[in-house]
Protein backbone atom coordinates (compact mmCIF):
# COMPACT_ATOMS: atom_id res chain seq x y z
CA UNK A 1 0.00 0.00 0.00
CA UNK A 2 2.44 2.31 1.27
CA UNK A 3 4.15 2.22 -3.06
CA UNK A 4 0.81 2.50 -4.07
CA UNK A 5 0.50 5.79 -1.94
CA UNK A 6 3.91 7.11 -3.28
CA UNK A 7 2.98 6.65 -6.87
CA UNK A 8 -0.11 8.62 -6.02
CA UNK A 9 2.25 11.46 -4.14
CA UNK A 10 4.67 11.76 -6.94
CA UNK A 11 2.26 11.98 -10.17
CA UNK A 12 1.29 14.60 -11.38
CA UNK A 13 -2.23 16.06 -11.83
CA UNK A 14 -4.26 14.28 -14.41
CA UNK A 15 -2.54 10.68 -12.73
CA UNK A 16 -4.18 12.19 -9.40
CA UNK A 17 -7.05 12.03 -11.16
CA UNK A 18 -6.75 8.64 -12.18
CA UNK A 19 -6.06 7.48 -9.52
CA UNK A 20 -8.89 9.42 -7.00
CA UNK A 21 -10.85 7.86 -10.14
CA UNK A 22 -10.03 4.39 -9.45
CA UNK A 23 -10.37 4.76 -5.26
CA UNK A 24 -13.86 5.86 -5.87
CA UNK A 25 -15.02 3.30 -7.87
CA UNK A 26 -13.42 0.79 -5.30
CA UNK A 27 -15.24 2.48 -2.56
CA UNK A 28 -18.49 2.23 -4.74
CA UNK A 29 -17.94 -1.72 -5.46
CA UNK A 30 -17.44 -2.52 -1.68
CA UNK A 31 -20.30 -0.44 -0.77
CA UNK A 32 -22.81 -2.29 -3.38
CA UNK A 33 -21.24 -5.72 -2.80
CA UNK A 34 -21.62 -5.73 1.29
CA UNK A 35 -25.28 -3.95 0.66
CA UNK A 36 -26.52 -6.60 -2.06
CA UNK A 37 -24.92 -9.65 -0.10
CA UNK A 38 -26.76 -8.52 3.14
CA UNK A 39 -30.17 -7.69 1.45
CA UNK A 40 -29.88 -10.91 0.10
CA UNK A 41 -28.98 -13.01 2.87
CA UNK A 42 -31.77 -10.86 5.05
CA UNK A 43 -34.06 -11.45 2.27
CA UNK A 44 -33.81 -15.20 2.12
CA UNK A 45 -33.45 -15.72 6.28
CA UNK A 46 -36.85 -14.32 6.33
CA UNK A 47 -38.29 -16.20 3.44
CA UNK A 48 -37.85 -19.43 5.27
CA UNK A 49 -39.37 -18.84 8.12
CA UNK A 50 -42.36 -17.09 6.65
CA UNK A 51 -42.89 -20.36 3.87
CA UNK A 52 -42.82 -22.35 7.04
CA UNK A 53 -45.70 -20.26 8.82
CA UNK A 54 -47.63 -20.19 6.16
CA UNK A 55 -47.11 -24.01 4.96
CA UNK A 56 -48.23 -24.73 8.44
CA UNK A 57 -51.57 -22.39 7.75
CA UNK A 58 -52.08 -24.56 5.21
CA UNK A 59 -55.48 -23.65 3.09
CA UNK A 60 -55.64 -21.04 5.42
CA UNK A 61 -53.77 -18.55 3.55
CA UNK A 62 -56.28 -15.38 4.16
CA UNK A 63 -56.30 -15.82 7.65
CA UNK A 64 -52.98 -16.10 8.28
CA UNK A 65 -51.10 -13.29 10.70
CA UNK A 66 -47.54 -12.01 9.70
CA UNK A 67 -47.56 -10.61 13.15
CA UNK A 68 -46.99 -13.94 14.40
CA UNK A 69 -42.97 -13.42 12.42
CA UNK A 70 -40.63 -11.58 15.16
CA UNK A 71 -41.43 -7.60 15.77
CA UNK A 72 -38.27 -6.72 14.13
CA UNK A 73 -38.41 -8.20 11.33
CA UNK A 74 -42.32 -7.34 10.76
CA UNK A 75 -40.35 -3.88 10.91
CA UNK A 76 -38.78 -4.82 7.16
CA UNK A 77 -42.25 -5.75 5.73
CA UNK A 78 -42.53 -2.96 3.30
CA UNK A 79 -38.89 -4.53 1.54
CA UNK A 80 -39.46 -8.22 2.40
CA UNK A 81 -40.41 -9.33 -1.35
CA UNK A 82 -42.35 -12.58 0.18
CA UNK A 83 -44.08 -10.43 2.48
CA UNK A 84 -45.12 -7.72 -0.34
CA UNK A 85 -46.32 -10.94 -2.43
CA UNK A 86 -48.06 -12.50 0.29
CA UNK A 87 -49.79 -9.21 1.12
CA UNK A 88 -50.70 -8.61 -2.34
CA UNK A 89 -52.47 -11.65 -3.29
CA UNK A 90 -54.42 -11.52 -0.20
CA UNK A 91 -55.39 -7.98 -0.58
CA UNK A 92 -56.53 -8.89 -4.06
CA UNK A 93 -58.33 -12.12 -3.05
CA UNK A 94 -60.15 -10.82 -0.49
CA UNK A 95 -61.18 -7.94 -3.41
CA UNK A 96 -62.64 -10.61 -5.54
CA UNK A 97 -63.94 -12.68 -2.60
CA UNK A 98 -66.21 -9.33 -1.38
CA UNK A 99 -67.34 -8.71 -5.17
CA UNK A 100 -68.33 -12.08 -5.69
CA UNK A 101 -70.21 -12.64 -2.23
CA UNK A 102 -72.04 -8.99 -2.96
CA UNK A 103 -73.64 -10.79 -6.11
CA UNK A 104 -74.08 -14.40 -4.82
CA UNK A 105 -76.28 -12.11 -2.46
CA UNK A 106 -77.64 -10.35 -5.09
CA UNK A 107 -78.63 -13.27 -6.47
CA UNK A 108 -79.52 -15.60 -4.27
CA UNK A 109 -82.50 -15.46 -1.10
CA UNK A 110 -79.48 -17.92 0.54
CA UNK A 111 -77.63 -15.96 2.60
CA UNK A 112 -75.24 -18.72 4.09
CA UNK A 113 -74.41 -19.61 0.28
CA UNK A 114 -71.01 -20.53 0.19
CA UNK A 115 -68.65 -17.90 -2.15
CA UNK A 116 -66.04 -19.77 -4.74
CA UNK A 117 -63.44 -18.34 -7.04
CA UNK A 118 -64.18 -18.70 -10.65
CA UNK A 119 -61.55 -19.45 -13.34
CA UNK A 120 -60.94 -16.16 -14.74
CA UNK A 121 -60.73 -15.32 -10.99
CA UNK A 122 -57.79 -17.28 -10.15
CA UNK A 123 -56.16 -16.10 -13.66
CA UNK A 124 -56.72 -13.16 -12.33
CA UNK A 125 -54.80 -13.81 -9.37
CA UNK A 126 -52.08 -15.04 -11.21
CA UNK A 127 -51.41 -12.18 -13.20
CA UNK A 128 -51.49 -10.19 -9.94
CA UNK A 129 -49.15 -12.46 -8.72
CA UNK A 130 -47.23 -12.43 -11.66
CA UNK A 131 -47.20 -8.40 -11.42
CA UNK A 132 -45.98 -8.37 -8.24
CA UNK A 133 -42.87 -10.88 -8.23
CA UNK A 134 -41.71 -8.80 -11.47
CA UNK A 135 -41.91 -5.91 -9.70
CA UNK A 136 -39.84 -7.15 -6.46
CA UNK A 137 -37.32 -8.89 -8.61
CA UNK A 138 -36.91 -5.63 -10.41
CA UNK A 139 -36.28 -4.14 -6.97
CA UNK A 140 -33.76 -6.66 -5.87
CA UNK A 141 -32.27 -6.11 -8.85
CA UNK A 142 -31.50 -2.66 -8.66
CA UNK A 143 -28.22 -1.61 -8.71
CA UNK A 144 -26.51 -4.63 -9.55
CA UNK A 145 -25.58 -3.36 -12.46
CA UNK A 146 -23.05 -1.02 -11.19
CA UNK A 147 -20.64 -4.13 -10.37
CA UNK A 148 -21.27 -5.37 -13.80
CA UNK A 149 -20.23 -2.07 -15.13
CA UNK A 150 -17.43 -1.85 -13.08
CA UNK A 151 -15.66 -4.57 -13.64
CA UNK A 152 -14.70 -4.17 -17.29
CA UNK A 153 -14.20 -0.21 -16.43
CA UNK A 154 -11.74 -0.46 -13.58
CA UNK A 155 -8.79 -2.21 -15.76
CA UNK A 156 -9.59 0.67 -18.48
CA UNK A 157 -8.85 3.74 -16.04
CA UNK A 158 -5.86 1.27 -15.44
CA UNK A 159 -4.96 1.25 -18.52
CA UNK A 160 -5.72 4.75 -18.90
CA UNK A 161 -3.33 5.34 -15.83
CA UNK A 162 -0.59 2.90 -17.47
CA UNK A 163 -0.59 4.84 -20.87
CA UNK A 164 -0.21 8.30 -18.94
CA UNK A 165 2.12 7.28 -16.75
CA UNK A 166 4.48 6.29 -19.97
CA UNK A 167 4.04 9.80 -21.55
CA UNK A 168 5.17 11.77 -18.65
CA UNK A 169 7.94 8.99 -18.78
CA UNK A 170 9.09 9.64 -22.09
CA UNK A 171 7.83 13.48 -22.06
CA UNK A 172 10.17 14.27 -18.99
CA UNK A 173 12.95 11.93 -20.27
CA UNK A 174 13.08 14.94 -22.91
CA UNK A 175 13.35 17.82 -20.99
CA UNK A 176 15.27 16.35 -18.57
CA UNK A 177 19.48 16.26 -18.15
CA UNK A 178 20.86 12.78 -18.21
CA UNK A 179 21.43 12.45 -15.07
CA UNK A 180 17.61 13.62 -14.27
CA UNK A 181 16.61 11.33 -16.67
CA UNK A 182 16.26 7.95 -14.52
CA UNK A 183 13.99 9.61 -11.68
CA UNK A 184 11.66 10.70 -14.33
CA UNK A 185 11.20 7.25 -15.76
CA UNK A 186 10.78 5.89 -12.80
CA UNK A 187 8.44 8.02 -11.03
CA UNK A 188 6.44 7.48 -14.60
CA UNK A 189 6.52 4.25 -14.47
CA UNK A 190 5.12 3.79 -11.04
CA UNK A 191 2.53 5.95 -11.40
CA UNK A 192 1.37 3.20 -14.68
CA UNK A 193 2.31 0.37 -13.09
CA UNK A 194 0.45 1.55 -9.73
CA UNK A 195 -2.77 2.47 -11.67
CA UNK A 196 -2.72 -0.84 -13.36
CA UNK A 197 -2.30 -2.90 -10.54
CA UNK A 198 -5.20 -1.06 -8.61
CA UNK A 199 -7.62 -1.23 -11.86
CA UNK A 200 -7.10 -5.10 -11.69
CA UNK A 201 -7.49 -5.10 -7.75
CA UNK A 202 -11.26 -3.27 -8.12
CA UNK A 203 -12.10 -5.43 -11.72
CA UNK A 204 -11.24 -9.25 -10.26
CA UNK A 205 -13.99 -8.59 -7.27
CA UNK A 206 -16.96 -6.80 -9.02
CA UNK A 207 -16.38 -9.50 -11.42
CA UNK A 208 -16.32 -12.26 -9.00
CA UNK A 209 -18.95 -10.67 -6.56
CA UNK A 210 -21.35 -9.51 -9.58
CA UNK A 211 -21.68 -13.76 -10.74
CA UNK A 212 -22.24 -14.80 -7.38
CA UNK A 213 -24.63 -11.89 -6.93
CA UNK A 214 -26.65 -13.03 -9.98
CA UNK A 215 -26.95 -16.67 -8.69
CA UNK A 216 -27.94 -15.57 -5.63
CA UNK A 217 -30.65 -13.35 -7.10
CA UNK A 218 -31.72 -16.21 -9.27
CA UNK A 219 -32.54 -18.79 -6.23
CA UNK A 220 -33.99 -15.81 -4.40
CA UNK A 221 -36.50 -15.20 -7.39
CA UNK A 222 -37.01 -18.92 -7.93
CA UNK A 223 -38.11 -18.69 -3.82
CA UNK A 224 -40.81 -16.20 -4.92
CA UNK A 225 -41.95 -17.66 -7.53
CA UNK A 226 -42.48 -21.12 -5.38
CA UNK A 227 -44.20 -19.32 -2.45
CA UNK A 228 -46.66 -17.65 -4.79
CA UNK A 229 -47.39 -20.93 -6.10
CA UNK A 230 -47.88 -22.21 -2.67
CA UNK A 231 -50.20 -19.29 -2.05
CA UNK A 232 -52.53 -19.51 -5.45
CA UNK A 233 -52.65 -23.52 -4.71
CA UNK A 234 -53.87 -22.94 -1.11
CA UNK A 235 -56.49 -20.35 -1.90
CA UNK A 236 -57.53 -22.21 -5.01
CA UNK A 237 -58.08 -25.31 -2.91
CA UNK A 238 -59.89 -23.32 -0.33
CA UNK A 239 -62.10 -21.33 -2.92
CA UNK A 240 -62.39 -23.16 -6.02
CA UNK A 241 -65.88 -24.52 -6.56
CA UNK A 242 -65.77 -28.08 -7.60
CA UNK A 243 -67.66 -29.46 -11.14
CA UNK A 244 -69.81 -32.37 -10.03
CA UNK A 245 -70.93 -34.01 -12.91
Amino acid sequence: MNVIFQAFFTSDFFGKLIFIGLFLLSGVTWVVLLQKFFQYRTVRKEANKLQALVAKAGSNVLSFDPSKIAPEELEKETTNPFLVILNSIKEKTVEILDKNHFFTLKNSLNKQESVFLSRADLEHLEARAQITLSNEAKRLEKNLFVLSTIAPLAPFVGLLGTVWGILVSLNEMQKEAVTHANAAVLSGLTTALATTVIGLLIAIPALISYNYLRNQLKDVCTDMEDFSSLLLSSIELQYRKVDIS
